[in-house]
C-alpha cells in the first residue's frame, strides 16, 4: 500500500491518497486541486471515493474540483453535515479567508469497516477538534489517518466552535492509545508519528 501525504492550501493540511495496486482514496483535499489531479495521474490510480475526516474549510479546499473531475462520492460525518455548505461553520468565514463552500456529502459514515475495492478501513469517531471529526485506521497496513486530533507531540486546537479538550482527550485515549503501539499516525498537519511515541511523550495527552 502506498501512502501519498501532500501539505496543500492556505494552512498547508496534509492531504493523503492511499492507494492498493490501481485503487486510491483521496483523504481531506485540503486545496490546491491541480496538484491533487496531477499526483493522481503520475501515481497511475483510479479513485474511488473522498473521505472527510471533518468538514473544517482547510481539508476541505479541493473537494467539488476533486469530486466533479472524478465523479466520485464523498463521505463524512453526519454531525458537520450542513458545513460544506456553510462558511461560517466551516470556519473559512471566520478566517479572513476566501470562503469556501461545497455540496453536499453524498454518504454519512458509520462506525465500522468499509471496503473500498481491495482498501479496507476502519472508521472511528474522533471528536474533540470538531463535533464529526473521525478517523480512519488500516489495520492491514498498521497506520491511521486522523485528521487534526492527534500531531506529533501535539494535538488539535479545540477553542473553535464545538470543540471540546475533554471530549479530544477521551477521543486519543479510547481510539487511538488502545492501537498498537507501532501503528503510524498520519495528522491533518505536519510530519507523522507513532502511537506509542505519543502516549510516552505527548505533553498533553499521555496514557
Amino acid at each position: 500500500m502506498r501512502v501519498e501525504q501532500m501539505a496543500l492550501g492556505p494552512l498547508s493540511t496534509n492531504c493523503y491518497i492511499v492507494a492498493y495496486s490501481k485503487q486510491a482514496i483521496i483523504i481531506d483535499p485540503a486545496g490546491d486541486g491541480d496538484r491533487i489531479l496531477d499526483k493522481i495521474a503520475e501515481m497511475k490510480v483510479e479513485p474511488l471515493a473522498v473521505l472527510l475526516t471533518h468538514a473544517h474549510f482547510d481539508h476541505i479546499g479541493a473537494l467539488e474540483q476533486v469530486r466533479t473531475h472524478y465523479q466520485i462520492p464523498v463521505y463524512m460525518h453526519e454531525l458537520e453535515s450542513d458545513w460544506l455548505e456553510d462558511p461560517n461553520l466551516n470556519g473559512s468565514g471566520l478566517f479572513g479567508v476566501e470562503q469556501v463552500k461545497a455540496n453536499k456529502a453524498d454518504h454519512f459514515l458509520e462506525m465500522k469497516v468499509y471496503q473500498f475495492g481491495s482498501i479496507s478501513i476502519e472508521v472511528r469517531h474522533t471528536p474533540g477538534h470538531s463535533p464529526g471529526g473521525v478517523s480512519f485506521v488500516f489495520h492491514d497496513e498498521q497506520f491511521v489517518i486522523g485528521g487534526d486530533s492527534l500531531f506529533a507531540g501535539a494535538i488539535g486546537r479545540t477553542d473553535l466552535p464545538g470543540g471540546s479538550f475533554e471530549q479530544l482527550e477521551e477521543s486519543i485515549r479510547q481510539q487511538f492509545y488502545t492501537l498498537p503501539g507501532a501503528y503510524i499516525v498520519y495528522p491533518g498537519h505536519g510530519p507523522k508519528t507513532q502511537i506509542q511515541k505519543e502516549k510516552d511523550t505527548n505533553p498533553f495527552v499521555q496514557s
